[in-house]
């Protein structure tokens, strides 16, 4: 019996397919971060740009405009 779990404890050891997948979760955190990141900072430059434009249109259409 304690062959038997020396053997399976040197066997998880070697088994290398436990921290392969912690390494892609790793990666995959990170590049969904990434992502988020982009997505909220392209968000704000858009609404920046949207709520010009709309302030603007707004001063053209009430004519205070030259």
């Amino acid at each position: 019996m304690y062959e038997s779990t020396k053997q399976k404890v040197a066997n998880f050891l070697a088994d290398e397919s436990g921290p392969t997948a912690v390494e892609y979760a790793v990666m995959l955190a990170l590049i969904i971060a990434l992502c988020l990141t982009a997505i909220g900072s392209l968000g704000i430059s858009s609404f920046d740009m949207w709520s010009g434009n709309s302030s603007n249109i707004d001063t053209f259409m009430n004519g205070s405009g030259n």
